[in-house]
């Protein structure tokens, strides 16, 4: 999971925190309705000192008992009302978050899903997913306690400290003139230690790193009989760790010295002060009670701001990477319920002056000036070593980048031009790399068309020769096929990914590799199978072995991004010094040695 970082409370950081009430603003009448609960509930709290002390007076100064106990049914009566705003504080701002943080966490997920196919080769998949889960969970935390305890914080603090200076003016301006200094003396200390911690837990990682790579590397070490040395390289790194430690518990010592001294000696003083005024009479017993019970209350709520402060500054920090992301600008999707019928493709595919850098490496070209036309329901393939270019010629025929130079049309007309969810609906990719969804082998095939019905699900899987292995399972298709579809064997896989190209129906078939991963039967079943299949579409096949490729209409043979041979299989096979040749010779040595 990526570690959430803090960021510094500024007016920009604050301008991006802003945003999020466009989330909050559908449900911002249970939002105003709590946080008016939380000012009563933070006033009720303010009171209750105040009327504790009512209470003391009273009965030190032998009020009648009518008098005392109406003022303990008045405490009565507050606590009633401190219990209702604070549960419907916490109700309604618990129903605003879950409600706000649902549309976020689609908002975000709707975005993610829309971007572009660069933006998650830059990106690793832990580090969106807690974009979602660690970051919206933090927001969970800001909005359901966090910001309640801001806003509660600060009314107890101004609000406290106005009423104390009004009633005990004396008092609290003594106390505010030694606590404040302690309190800052403290932070700034404390601030200290903790940068001491941090370098202590550094060094204590990096002897860990050591640990992990002369362990890994056990062979090396003992091959190079390089023991001594990494035992001489931990010893000198745990020493290391032993002296910042001794140094920050002398500091730490220190610390909690100065805060005994500090507050315990603040503590003295103020109860000397209140001694003072006590026997002058500018005091009763009850007025030091309601003070002490202040006191307490603000002492309390100051020493919780700093673990608040940081919480804010994780927020700010979630925030801003959750916007971060938004900022990114996605692909123009749209919902294909329907072809338009000006725009189902016939299956004419041509490459004119087609070059590509990937923008990871805009100064290397993978594909140089690729050119080519493929006819309808034509089977054209692709061949060449790896790296040659041929998987990324499929992915710019899917538009999952954006061309560098040159054009590709379908039918006549630039893909630029198309709608891409037009586009892309009418294709069909089999990689060489299968992925399968952790559900049931039905799900899975279902994914190519998902109003699919049982018996169009059962006739692809017919077609792509899985239903021999299916019916082989208790369950059948609603055998589950666990996570990335580790239950099933890679030929096994290699077929549902057929299945549902087929259940497709496309206009275009992309096969890339597409029966690399099976045995020579299951092999000559799906290419049976997929010869039916390849009539009346355009298909492109990208290839190792030569043998899939027999009967292609024409075969592309590429090299380093460029088209260096282009011709039927026998027409490339006469070519005595040529590409295509030489990688036929190779296959055919191989098997024999086989």
């Amino acid at each position: 999971m990526a570690e959430i970082k803090k960021k510094k409370i500024s007016k920009s950081s604050l301008k991006e925190a802003v945003q999020l009430y466009r989330f909050i603003k559908p449900y911002r009448i249970e939002f105003y309705l709590g946080m008016v609960a939380l000012v009563g509930s933070s006033v009720t709290t303010l009171m209750f000192p105040k009327l504790l002390g009512d209470l003391v007076s009273a009965g030190s100064s032998g009020l009648l008992a009518e008098k005392i106990n109406s003022i303990a049914l008045l405490l009565g009566v507050l606590l009633l009302f401190q219990s209702f705003f604070s549960y419907f504080r916490t109700f309604l701002f618990v129903r605003v978050t879950e409600k706000t943080l649902a549309d976020l966490r689609q908002f975000t997920y709707n975005h993610l899903i829309k971007l572009p196919l660069f933006f998650f080769e830059k990106r690793r998949v832990g580090e969106l997913n807690s974009r979602i889960s660690a970051d919206v969970s933090l927001l969970q935390e800001t909005l359901t306690t966090t910001l309640a305890e801001v806003v509660r914080q600060l009314i107890i603090i101004i609000g406290g400290i106005a009423y104390m200076l009004y009633v005990f003016p004396k008092l609290t301006l003594f106390m505010l003139a030694i606590i404040p200094a302690v309190v800052v003396l403290a932070v700034v200390f404390g601030r200290f230690i903790r940068r001491y911690s941090k370098k202590a837990q550094a060094e204590v990682a990096e002897s860990n790193t050591i640990v992990e790579e002369t362990l890994q590397g056990i062979q090396s070490v003992k091959s190079y009989t390089n023991e001594f040395f990494e035992m001489a390289r931990y010893k000198n790194k745990v020493q290391e760790i032993a002296k910042i430690g001794i140094k920050g518990g002398v500091y730490r010592g220190a610390f909690g010295s100065f805060l005994v001294f500090g507050l315990f000696g603040s503590l003295v003083a103020v109860v000397w002060r209140a001694a003072s005024l006590l026997s002058s009479g500018e005091m009763d017993s009850g007025n030091l009670i309601s003070f002490v019970m202040y006191s307490g209350i603000i002492g309390g709520t100051i020493g919780g701001m700093a673990s608040v402060f940081t919480r804010i500054q994780h927020f700010l920090g979630a925030i801003e990477d959750l916007f971060d992301i938004s900022r990114e600008k996605e692909e123009d999707l749209k919902e294909v319920v329907e072809l338009p019928a000006n725009d189902v493709l016939k299956g004419t595919i041509e490459i004119k002056n087609l070059s590509f850098a990937y923008p990871s490496r805009p100064d290397t070209n993978v594909l140089n000036d690729i050119n080519l036309k493929v006819e309808r329901d034509q089977m054209v393939a692709f061949v060449g070593a790896s790296g040659a270019g041929k998987t990324t010629i499929t992915a710019l025929l899917y538009r999952l980048h954006e061309l560098s130079k040159g054009q590709i049309l379908f039918d006549d007309r630039p893909s630029s031009e198309m709608e891409l969810s037009i586009l892309r609906y009418q294709m069909a990719l089999v990689p060489q790399d299968i992925f399968l969804f952790g559900g049931t082998i039905r799900e899975n095939i279902a994914y190519g068309r998902s109003s699919a019905n049982e018996e169009e699900i059962i006739s692809a899987a017919q077609s792509a020769n899985a239903m021999e292995f299916i019916e082989g399972f208790e369950e059948g298709l609603d055998t589950i096929v666990g996570e990335r579809g580790t239950q099933l064997s890679g030929g096994q896989r290699q077929r549902i990914a057929i299945a549902r190209a087929l259940l497709r129906n496309p206009r275009i078939l992309i096969l890339d590799e597409a029966t690399s991963a099976l045995d020579s039967n299951s092999e000559k079943l799906v290419q049976e199978a997929l010869k039916t299949l390849m009539k009346g579409r355009t298909t492109i096949v990208i290839a190792h072995r030569l043998s899939t490729i027999k009967s292609a209409d024409q075969i592309f043979v590429m090299d380093k991004g460029t088209i260096v041979e282009q011709g039927k299989h026998e027409e490339l096979l006469s070519m005595e010094s040529g590409y295509y040749k030489k990688l036929s010779t190779l296959q055919g040595i191989e098997q024999n040695l086989i």
